[in-house]
Formats: structure tokens, C-alpha cells, sequence
């Protein structure tokens, strides 16, 4: 029965005079529109904070993309597209839900917002599920933040435990990986849920089964999203991104295209390098039998000839080069000009990679924790809202959460692209 129902209630204060005060009016705001505005006022200025606090993050993504945008581009191939185009889809989705709960408490829908917060509650419990199954397959291929960068090329999927033996061997650490790590907090949440809806059928608990029956769909929903992610990173990028570079390599080491003898690499062959020298038609063979040719050997016996003057005066000059400046271009009037830069093709080191997991870690686990936090509110405007402490004049808390779930919602579509789109 909704408060405001049982009338207004009489108190009074400090200078003596009586106010009728709802008793969902606090005491030192005159009218419901004065608390209202009041704690609008509050959350926009907590979302504030929230929007510096995540700045830094964005700023410490943008300096280091900036920096060093090849090792962004390599680990980028690790995360999956599906499963954050899965998750922000369910986020959108539930930005719509929140919104209708709002509208329910301001047209005392009380029905109608007990569901709008479940179906809400649903969708943060989705998004912990695939963020999950994401978060452990990285874990397992050792793709973690700088200081536990420990990801192997040359074996990408670590081999899963063996399966337990004995009806309590399950309960062994030794058997558990990281996903059921993460899971086992929430399998004894929905546990505990479904206890207390049995509970609550039992004793004929209505108050106490309108609140258990919702939990439960949420709380399952978590592992429906575990489910949807196992399916999607099944055939994800990261399953696939060593098997792309030995493709490359491969098809780098087998082109089909013709050689100077006219004969072409085939696969698992290895040949010499030939090369025929043009004046005099002789045969050069140069390099090993896996195919590595020695291209300085190549130019300095071609450069015996003295009508090659064009390789003469190229192998002098890069002997210029290597003496007068070092590590420093020569232009032509022997200017140097400044010093040549190393890039290192391999960006999968802990040096480099753990950067960027450390900057992913860091941006998205603070937002899963701010979903968390999000969580934990909505699970207390559900009980108010089985209660009936929301009204026409009294909707308040459930439009702060709304905001501040928006943000989160907002947070996580810039996350999405510049992290998972972007390469």
C-alpha cells in the first residue's frame, strides 16, 4: 500500500510551528519539489566526479595509442568484437528499461516498474556473464596486465585441467579455472535466491515471494550471458589470431610467385636463392638449403664486375653511411640528418602488450564495478517498489539511478569502439 495513501503525518520543528510533512518528505525540505530538485542536483553532481574520474582513463588510452599505435593494433586482435557488440547491445536495451521504470514510478505503474527493474536488473547480469567468459579466456592465454604478461605465441590455449575424480573432487582449487572462479560467487547468489523463493513459497511469504521471483530470473541471467559468451568466443578473433599470422607466414613463405630460375617454392620445400648475373650469365647461387639468402653476399659478388657501377656505388655508400653516422641518415651532401628509428615487429611482450591489457583491465574492470554498484541499487529500488514507496509526488531515487545508470551505459559506447573497433 503506497504511503502516501495512509495520509499525511504532523511533525514538528525546530521553531515550533507544525508542517504536514508526507512521510516521504524528509524533514528539513519544505515540499516534495524542493527534495527533488535537491537530489537532482546531488547525482549530477556525483556524475560529475564519475565523468573526471573516467577521463584520465580515456586520456591515459589516447596518449598511449598515440605513443606506440602498433602495439595497440596487434593486442586490439585479441579482443572479441562479438562479444562487446553482444554486450552493448544489452546495455542500450537496458537504458530503455531503466528509462520505463522511471515513467512507471511517475504514473504509479507499480506493476509495471517492478518488472521494468527486473528486466534492468536482467541485462546487468547478461553483461557480468559475457564479460566473464571474456575476461577468463584472456586470463587463461596469459594476455594480463604488465608484471603478469606471461602469453606464449607457440601455445596460445593452454591445455584445461583434468576433469576431477570422486564425487568431491569438484570442490578441489586445483581442478578450477579462472571462469569458475568467477562464477562461483554468483552460483551461491542464485542459490541463495532460489532457497529463499522456496522459502518464501513455503511460508506464504507475499512481500517476500514478489521480491524472491524477480531475483531469481536475475540472478540466472548471468548465466545465461556465461552461456552466449562461451557460444560467441567459441568462433571469436582470438581463437583465430595465431592461426591469421601463421597464415601469413605461411603464405609469405609459399607465394607461388616466379623466381629468377624460373621456378616456384612449393609447399614445405626449401630451396636456395639463384640469381643469374646479367653480363656474363653466370649462376649464383647464394643463401642455405631452408632459403635464406645472403643479399650483401649477393651485391658484393655482382659488384666484382666493373660495368656494375650502379651496385659499386650503393655498397660504397652504405659503407659511408655505416662509418660517418651510425645510427644516423647521410643525405647526399653528407648532412646528417637525423637518427633512424627501430621498430620492433613483436609487440606481444610483456614490455608492450602488458601496457595495453593493463590500460583494458583497468577501463573496463572499473566499469564492470560500477555495474556492480549499479546492481546493488536497483535490487533496493526493487524492494521499495514491491513495497509501494514510490508515487507521483515521490519518484526521486528512482530517477537518480536512472542517471546514473545512463552514464554507465554512455561509458561503455565509448569503451566499445575505441577498444574493440578501432584498429
Amino acid at each position: 500500500m503506497s504511503t502516501i495513501e495512509a495520509g499525511p503525518e504532523t511533525a514538528h520543528s525546530a521553531d515550533g510551528h507544525d508542517h504536514d510533512h508526507p512521510s516521504f518528505l524528509a524533514h528539513h525540505f519544505d515540499t516534495p519539489e524542493q527534495q527533488f530538485d535537491s537530489g537532482k542536483l546531488g547525482i549530477w553532481l556525483f556524475l560529475v566526479t564519475e565523468i573526471l574520474f573516467f577521463s584520465g582513463m580515456f586520456c591515459a588510452y589516447a596518449i598511449f595509442r598515440m605513443l606506440r599505435p602498433d602495439v595497440f593494433e596487434g593486442c586490439s586482435q585479441f579482443l572479441n568484437t562479438k562479444l562487446g557488440a553482444i554486450n552493448t547491445g544489452v546495455l542500450l536495451f537496458s537504458s530503455l528499461t531503466m528509462a520505463w521504470a522511471v515513467r512507471c514510478s511517475q504514473v504509479e505503474d507499480n506493476k509495471g516498474l517492478v518488472g521494468m527493474l527486473a528486466a534492468t536488473l536482467s541485462c546487468a547480469m547478461i553483461f557480468l556473464g559475457v564479460k566473464a567468459i571474456e575476461y577468463s579466456h584472456k586470463w587463461e592465454m596469459g594476455l594480463l596486465p604488465a608484471g603478469l604478461f606471461v602469453y606464449d605465441p607457440a601455445n596460445p590455449h593452454p591445455p584445461r585441467p583434468a576433469p576431477p575424480e570422486g564425487p568431491w573432487a569438484i570442490f578441489d582449487p586445483a581442478y578450477w579455472t579462472y571462469l569458475d572462479y568467477i562464477c562461483a560467487p554468483f552460483a551461491l547468489i542464485f542459490v541463495g535466491v532460489v532457497i529463499w523463493l522456496i522459502y518464501s513459497l513455503v511460508t506464504a511469504n507475499k512481500f517476500h515471494l514478489a521480491v524472491a521471483k524477480p531475483l531469481t530470473v536475475a540472478s540466472m541471467c548471468f548465466f545465461v550471458g556465461v552461456g552466449l559468451g562461451t557460444i560467441l568466443e567459441s568462433g571469436g578473433s582470438e581463437s583465430h589470431v595465431g592461426e591469421h599470422h601463421a597464415g601469413e607466414a605461411h603464405a609469405a613463405a609459399d607465394d607461388g610467385h616466379d623466381h629468377p630460375d624460373g621456378e616456384t617454392h612449393e609447399s614445405g620445400e626449401a630451396v636456395a636463392a639463384v640469381i643469374v648475373e646479367p653480363n656474363t650469365n653466370e649462376i649464383l647461387v647464394v643463401g642455405d638449403e631452408s632459403g635464406n639468402k645472403d643479399e650483401t653476399a649477393v651485391r658484393q659478388r655482382l659488384a666484382t664486375d666493373s660495368t656494375n657501377s650502379g651496385i659499386q656505388s650503393e655498397i660504397a655508400a652504405r659503407q659511408r653511411q655505416s662509418s660517418v653516422a651510425g645510427t644516423s641518415i647521410v643525405t647526399e651532401d653528407a648532412e646528417i640528418t637525423g637518427a633512424i628509428e627501430k621498430v620492433e615487429s613483436e609487440v606481444l611482450t610483456a614490455r608492450q602488450a602488458g601496457v595495453f591489457f593493463s590500460i583494458y583491465y583497468c577501463m573496463t574492470g572499473i566499469h564492470a564495478i560500477h555495474i556492480l554498484a549499479g546492481i546493488a541499487v536497483l535490487v533496493w529500488l526493487l524492494v521499495r517498489a514491491v513495497r509501494h514507496d514510490f508515487n507521483r509526488q515521490y519518484f526521486g531515487p528512482v530517477d537518480y539511478v536512472g542517471l546514473y545508470w545512463h552514464l554507465v551505459d554512455l561509458i561503455w559506447i565509448y569503451l566499445f569502439p575505441l577498444l574493440y573497433l578501432i584498429r
